[in-house]
């Protein structure tokens, strides 16, 4: 019993109480960019930046359709305990987008429904991933609601790597085994100096993907070892690629004021891209006795263009 008058209780509230239709209310509510960051927070994804919600897939609708950068993400949810129905649903969908990550989000779990998703983890491909993650809403006396994302289930990433690397390793190439070792030694670099900056997970290519918060946008690493530099670049790629570059070009002047440095502003008139760049010139990652010189560059570029161009790019058009 508690005794003392200053103290209140912690409170667990059902979901209805906040959300009282599922399509109208809680999917619009997960969808927002808030959200889908604290939801990428608690699964440990870089981002998860909204495409579309209410997405059709054949016939039926999938919930909300993501990407982190890099790759396909669907989200499906329920605001009860999770069923059949749903199980099949995220297979389905998943295969319709040919989305990679695959979140499953519930007021609770049955246990036949996450072993489920541990068994999809265990016994697919390494790079598809299952999500299951509880939605906690709670207050204290008459204060407003408060939503916690509670992590059921979700692959393990160290085991999957491990498998990943070692049957990668025997095919690799030296120099597809030094970019790998370069990427991992900047995501701990990243992690310890600039945990808000959090790419994709590397493979061995001279490309490292980073989300900036915009589907159809890039803030990319790159290691060219053959024409020796290091890279930052905003990377539009699309249809609409050549209209977004025409719309930041006339901002070139403030972007480049703000970040300090002048940039390289690529239209590629042959291609259905743009980018948008900054260089070290005279780096090879074949000499590891600069990396450290090599790492704390890109961190500080990485750092200043995603706080620059992230607020500029979510605003355009």
């Amino acid at each position: 019993m508690n005794t003392n008058k200053n103290l209140s209780k912690l409170e667990r509230v059902p979901l209805r109480d906040a959300w009282k239709h599922e399509a109208n209310d809680f999917t619009p509510w997960l969808a927002d960019a808030d959200n889908l960051n604290d939801l990428a927070d608690a699964l440990g994804l870089s981002e998860l930046v909204l495409v579309a919600s209410e997405h059709w897939v054949g016939d039926f609708k999938l919930d909300i359709l993501c990407t982190d950068g890099d790759e396909q993400v669907i989200i499906e949810n329920q605001i009860e305990k999770t069923n059949h129905s749903h199980l099949g649903q995220i297979i389905a969908y998943a295969a319709g987008v040919g989305a990679k990550k695959v979140i499953w989000v519930a007021e609770s779990f049955r246990p036949e429904h996450a072993a489920a998703l541990e068994f999809l983890n265990e016994n697919t491909t390494d790079n598809l991933s299952f999500f299951a993650v509880e939605v906690e809403l709670w207050r204290i006396g008459d204060s407003p609601l408060a939503p916690k994302f509670e992590v059921v289930v979700k692959p393990n990433d160290w085991v999957k790597a491990g498998r990943d690397q070692a049957r990668a390793a025997a095919n690799m190439t030296p120099t597809r085994q030094l970019q790998l070792k370069f990427w991992m030694a900047l995501i701990e670099k990243l992690a310890a100096s600039a945990p808000q900056i959090r790419p994709q997970q590397p493979r061995p290519r001279h490309w490292l993907n980073n989300s900036i918060g915009r589907a159809g946008f890039g803030l990319n690493i790159t290691a060219n070892t053959r024409d020796e530099r290091l890279g930052v670049e905003l990377w539009i790629p699309g249809a609409d690629a050549k209209k977004h570059f025409a719309n930041l070009s006339t901002q070139k002047k403030e972007i480049e004021g703000q970040l300090g440095f002048e940039l390289d502003w690529q239209a590629l008139p042959d291609a259905l891209a743009c980018r948008i760049a900054t260089w070290y010139p005279n780096a090879s990652i074949e000499d590891e006795g600069r990396w450290g010189e090599y790492l704390d560059w890109l961190t500080q570029r990485l750092v200043k263009m995603d706080k620059v161009l992230r607020p500029i790019v979510k605003a355009l058009p």
